[in-house]
């Protein structure tokens, strides 16, 4: 069975293209349009291998999301990537302190993102 990778983003072309990528490189995607919906998506798939996130998203954003996910303990040492047009280093410090384990800024290419995928979720 292929490993779960929950993407989560505001964009649906972003979901898409993601889910592409990740798909052909035999990974199973779980898409969410926001944190809130991110959140649901871990609860249905407790098993999945990580998260990629972008963070300017409506209802909770990804470093929000990512915060929730850090304070649940069986959830804890899940891997999140934020995938974001943010390049603001304040920002990437927050989202550090909050767990994020990288920072893959828009635009991305399909080996940046499978390279991030494959370091903290590992091969499908």
């Amino acid at each position: 069975m292929s490993k779960k990778i929950i993407v989560v983003d505001d964009s649906i072309v972003i979901r898409n293209e993601v889910a592409l990528i990740l798909s052909a490189a035999g990974y199973q995607v779980i898409e969410a349009s926001n944190g809130h919906e991110g959140l649901r998506r871990l609860g249905d798939h407790a098993d999945a291998a990580m998260v990629i996130s972008d963070i300017n998203m409506p209802e909770m954003n990804g470093i929000e999301m990512l915060t929730r996910i850090k304070a649940d303990a069986k959830h804890a040492a899940l891997p999140i990537v934020m995938l974001t047009t943010e390049g603001n280093t304040e920002l990437m410090k927050q989202a550090k302190r909050a767990g994020a384990k990288a920072w893959i800024v828009k635009p991305f290419s399909g080996p940046m993102v499978i390279e991030a995928v494959q370091r903290f979720a590992g091969h499908p």
